[in-house]
């Protein structure tokens, strides 16, 4: 299987690709202070940028494996 260009990856709507498999994902908006939840996750961003010196794909690609392992070991308990 061919993997998607980086254009094309940029024009899917992976919210809604993956809300087919996980429904929460087309249901939270509504429901979740998103505004909150994304100026704490911008700051965590900034945090990685400044203090590892991380450019914007870096610091995000960090910050989600460091949730994913987070998630792991809370569904480990």
């Amino acid at each position: 299987m061919t993997r998607p260009s980086e254009k094309t990856e940029e024009k899917i709507d992976w919210t809604n690709a993956w809300g087919k498999k996980y429904p929460i994902l087309l249901q939270y908006q509504d429901k979740v202070n998103i505004p909150g939840y994304a100026r704490r996750l911008n700051i965590m961003l900034d945090d990685l940028k400044q203090e590892y010196q991380f450019n914007e794909q870096e610091a995000m690609l960090v910050l989600k494996d460091i949730l994913y392992h987070v998630w792991k070991t809370r569904k480990d308990k």
